[in-house]
C-alpha cells in the first residue's frame, strides 16, 4: 500500500532534515508539507492558532473525523554529519535529534492511504494531517488544543521514531517552563559595593532555595534549571541583570500549578532578600496524557496485522556501527513495568542492532517522567500513539546518532510502517463506529466531567523568547 509514496515520503523526509528548524519557525519544513499536501488534493489550512508554521490539511467531509497529529521542529546543539558513525557536527546550530523530520511526513504517508480509502470506498468521514509546531519548546499542540482546533475530532491518532517497535501506554507528566529575569542595580563592585543590588545573588538565591523544597515535593515531582543569563562576565560589575529558566513537572496539571507556584513564591523571597525586582515570563505548558485502552487495543491489532519492516544485511550492518558506539546495550535497567517481556526484549536488544519483534505492553496508567504536548489533544478528544524502530539499539533520543541515522534507509522503513499502522488503525475505526463510541465512553469515565483547562494562560500567544 505504502510503497507507491515512499519515494515522495522518502524525499520530504529528507527535504526537512536539511532543513533543521525551532518550534515556530519552521517556515522551510512547513511549506514541503503544505505544497506537497495541496498537490494530493488536500484542503490546507495554515498558521493555525497564531502558530505561524502550523497546519491542518484536510480530506473527505463528514464523520468519524480522525485527526494525525504530525511535527516537524529540531533541536539545537545537535547538527551532525549523515550516516557517520561518530561524532561529527556538520556546521548547522541545529539537527533532528528526535525524529520530527520522520514524524510528520510518516502522518503524511497515513493521511494518504486514508484519502485513498476513503475515495476508492465511498465512506463518510474526514482525515486531518495535522503539522503541529514546537513540541520541543512552544507547545504547539497545546495552544492548538486551547484555542479549539482539535473541537470536532473524533479521534487523534500519533506515532514517534524510537528504538522500539511499541504502542504507547500510560500517561506522561505535566509541565511548566518559565524565565524568572531579576533586575537590580549596576556599581562598582569594590569601591561602592553598597550601592548596587545584584541580579546574579537573586537567582543562585532562588536556586538554593529550590534545591531545598526538593526535599518537599513529591517522588515523581521534577525541577529542572539552567542559568542563561549570569549577568556579563565582568565580576567587579555588580550584576544588574540576571537569568534562570525553569522547567516544573508532576503527574497532573493541578500538582504541576501547585508546585509552579511555590517556585514562584521562593522567586519572590530571593528578590525580597536582595532588593531587586522580579519579572516571570511565561514559556510554556504542557498537560498530563490520558491513556485509552480501548485505542490501545485498536492499534496494538494493527500492528500485527502490518507486520514489522524487513533489513538487509547492509542494513543490519549499518545499525550494528551505531549501536557499537554504546558501550553496552545489554542490560536495559529501566525496561518500564508494562513490558509483558523483558526477557524477550533484552534477547533482542543482545542478539540484534535494531528491533526486530512488536514489544508487547500491559495497559498502564503509569506516569512516565517524560512530557509532550500530545497530552493537551489527550484532554480534548481520545488519542493513542505508537512508536516504530527508526534507529539502532542503544540510541537515545536527542543524540548525535538519531541525527547521523536520520536519513538512512532503516530510518525511512520505520516511518513507512508507521504510515501503515496507522492507517491501519484509522480504517478499522471508520468501519466499526462502535469501537469510537467505546473510547469516548472511557475518555468520559477518565476525565470524569473535569473540563480540560490549558495551562497556557489564555493571554499568552505562541511565541519565540527573545522576540518579545
Amino acid at each position: 500500500m505504502i510503497a507507491k509514496y515512499e519515494e515522495d515520503l522518502k524525499r520530504i523526509a529528507s527535504d526537512v532534515w536539511e532543513h533543521p528548524e525551532p518550534g515556530f519557525c519552521e517556515y522551510e519544513s512547513s511549506r514541503i508539507q503544505t505544497e506537497y499536501l495541496r498537490s494530493q488534493g488536500f484542503e490546507v489550512t495554515e498558521n493555525v492558532a497564531d502558530t505561524r508554521t502550523g497546519y491542518i490539511a484536510k480530506f473527505g467531509s463528514g464523520h468519524p473525523v480522525i485527526a494525525l497529529l504530525g511535527e516537524f521542529d529540531a533541536l539545537y546543539g545537535l547538527g551532525q554529519v549523515a550516516d557517520c558513525a561518530e561524532y561529527k557536527p556538520n556546521g548547522e546550530a541545529m539537527g533532528h535529534g528526535c525524529g520530527h523530520h520522520l514524524l510528520g511526513t510518516g502522518c503524511i504517508g497515513a493521511g494518504l492511504l486514508l484519502r485513498d480509502y476513503l475515495k476508492e470506498t465511498g465512506r463518510s468521514g474526514t482525515v486531518l494531517v495535522c503539522g503541529c509546531p514546537a513540541e520541543e519548546s512552544g507547545s504547539g499542540k497545546a495552544y492548538m488544543a486551547r484555542d479549539g482546533v482539535f473541537k470536532d475530532v473524533d479521534i487523534a491518532l500519533a506515532w514517534h521514531p524510537s528504538v522500539y517497535n511499541q504502542v504507547d501506554t500510560g500517561s506522561s507528566q505535566s509541565c511548566i517552563q518559565c524565565y524568572f529575569r531579576f533586575h537590580g542595580v549596576a556599581s562598582h563592585a569594590a569601591g561602592s559595593p553598597e550601592k548596587g543590588r545584584s541580579a546574579l545573588d537573586a537567582v543562585e538565591l532562588m536556586d538554593v532555595g529550590v534545591n531545598y523544597l526538593r526535599e518537599h515535593m513529591e517522588s515523581t515531582d521534577r525541577v529542572h534549571y539552567a542559568i542563561t543569563n549570569a549577568g556579563g562576565m565582568s565580576p567587579n560589575v555588580v550584576q544588574a541583570e540576571a537569568e534562570v529558566k525553569y522547567l516544573i513537572r508532576s503527574t497532573t496539571n493541578a500538582k504541576c500549578s501547585r508546585l509552579y507556584q511555590r517556585v514562584i513564591n521562593i522567586a519572590k523571597g530571593a528578590a525580597l532578600m536582595t532588593d531587586t525586582t522580579l519579572e516571570v515570563v511565561f514559556d510554556e505548558g504542557l498537560s498530563n496524557t490520558i491513556p485509552n485502552f480501548v485505542l490501545e487495543e485498536v492499534v496494538t491489532a494493527a500492528f500485527k496485522e502490518c507486520g514489522l519492516p524487513e533489513y538487509t544485511e547492509e542494513e543490519l550492518a549499518y545499525a550494528q556501527k551505531f549501536k557499537d558506539t554504546y558501550p553496552d546495550t545489554t542490560t536495559y535497567d529501566q525496561l518500564a513495568d508494562y513490558i509483558l517481556d523483558k526477557r524477550g526484549l533484552l534477547a533482542d536488544i543482545k542478539n540484534n542492532p535494531i528491533c526486530r519483534i512488536l514489544v508487547e505492553n500491559r495497559p498502564s496508567d503509569l506516569c512516565s517522567m517524560g512530557s509532550t504536548d500530545v497530552g493537551d489533544v489527550s484532554w480534548v478528544v481520545p488519542t493513542q500513539s505508537l512508536n516504530t524502530a527508526c534507529y539502532s539499539y542503544g540510541a537515545g533520543a536527542h543524540s548525535w546518532q538519531w541525527v547521523a541515522e536520520g536519513k538512512s534507509s532503516i530510518a525511512m522503513k520505520g516511518m513507512y510502517k508507521a504510515a501503515e499502522v496507522l492507517a491501519a488503525a484509522a480504517v478499522k475505526l471508520y468501519e466499526d463506529p462502535e469501537i469510537i463510541k467505546k473510547a469516548k465512553e472511557e475518555f468520559d469515565m477518565r476525565t470524569d466531567g473535569q473540563p480540560y483547562e490549558c495551562l497556557i494562560p489564555a493571554d499568552v500567544k505562541p511565541h519565540v523568547i527573545g522576540e518579545e
